[in-house]
């Protein structure tokens, strides 16, 4: 959302009018509601995300909320459409693109933030090595994974008309935020348009070193702390290697983690500091100020910025190497260690007290 806000405000000031066109209820920025065009409402979401559930059809549900954005698009008549994720129980992408094709004349953009755009149903396949996205998807392995279905497996028919759809168009400039992503889409059968590489960036008016009492408050002046963070803490995300490396790592050192519900949280020893979510970023660039290492375990990720959110407050950052993980890093004393391999973690912040 931010992403699609900055180009949105880009345009603008190139004389553009820009619409953002979303479909999941959120709080809405101020800044942004004059560009905010919703796609369907909340009934639709979640009669979409049922449809998923039982016929794994993600993607192919919201028909008549997406006949009411099409009448919409036909009004406004846009020059540029700038595709973003168009998953999400949201919108359906078969009328979405017979629309496209139905107007060629439109520069077609596609950012992809992750790999959804070219599989039979996963937005990512990493941790399992799964590469029937190459061929042809069929008995999906992560079925009972985002996109969730319970009942029906129709990955292969899934596949088969998203290549059929997304390679309909005469052009589509695919952008992707790392060089890892790009190699896969080149693999893919999105392969035909042309690709490019656009690092995704953070501001860094925000995220900057800052003094904070953050330590004081929390009564560990003298302590190393060993930071990490997530939006929402899964197994893929490393949630379990984070446990057991707060436990394993000596106690000269304090844990803090970001991001866990009180469930999680309780899965912590006491001596390891839980906080819940913040939607502040400022608060956030302080817990990195304080923090001597960032520790990041995600078994999937594209281009987690939450590694550059660390290096830019000081903070040395080791990561796992999961997608683009790699390309995130730039400080000569952070690492990038072999997925699964959290005692490598240890061993080099021990070393390095």
């Amino acid at each position: 959302g931010k992403i699609c806000l900055s180009l949105a405000k880009e345009y603008e000031k190139k004389g553009y009018d820009a619409k953002i066109a979303y479909g999941r209820l959120g709080n809405v920025p101020l800044d942004a509601k004059k560009y905010a065009i919703r796609i369907g409402n909340s009934f639709s979401v979640k009669m979409h995300a049922l449809h998923t559930r039982i016929f794994d059809r993600h993607g192919f549900g919201s028909y008549f909320a997406t006949k009411k954005f099409i009448k919409w698009l036909d009004s406004y008549s846009p020059t540029i459409v700038w595709l973003h994720n168009i998953h999400g129980y949201y919108i359906n992408i078969k009328l979405l693109f017979q629309w496209l094709k139905k107007h060629p004349k439109i520069n077609v953009k596609w950012t992809l933030h992750d790999c959804w755009s070219f599989t039979g149903h996963c937005s990512h396949f990493m941790s399992i090595g799964c590469d029937k996205w190459k061929t042809c998807c069929n008995k999906c392995p992560e079925k009972n994974r985002y996109p969730k279905s319970i009942l029906f497996d129709n990955s292969k028919k899934n596949y088969l008309e998203k290549k059929e759809l997304f390679s309909s168009l005469n052009s589509i400039d695919i952008i992707v935020p790392c060089e890892w992503l790009a190699k896969m889409v080149k693999e893919s059968f999105l392969s035909k348009y042309s690709i490019s590489v656009q690092y995704n960036k953070i501001n860094l008016e925000i995220f900057r070193h800052r003094n904070s009492y953050l330590k004081e408050h929390l009564g560990i002046v003298s302590k190393q702390i060993v930071l990490s963070v997530a939006n929402r803490w899964t197994e893929r995300k490393g949630l379990f290697d984070l446990i057991e490396f707060s436990k394993k790592i000596n106690k000269k050192f304090i844990v803090m983690v970001i991001g866990t519900n009180e469930k999680q949280s309780r899965l912590f020893d006491k001596s390891v500091i839980c906080v819940k979510n913040t939607q502040n970023q400022v608060e956030l660039s302080e817990y990195y100020s304080i923090a001597d290492w960032f520790v990041n375990f995600t078994y999937e990720d594209t281009y987690p910025t939450v590694n550059l959110e660390a290096e830019a407050c000081g903070c040395k950052v080791i990561s796992y190497d999961s997608g683009g993980s790699g390309e995130t890093i730039h400080r000569a004393d952070s690492h990038i260690i072999k997925v699964g391999d959290y005692e490598s973690a240890i061993k080099i912040i021990e070393n390095n007290l």
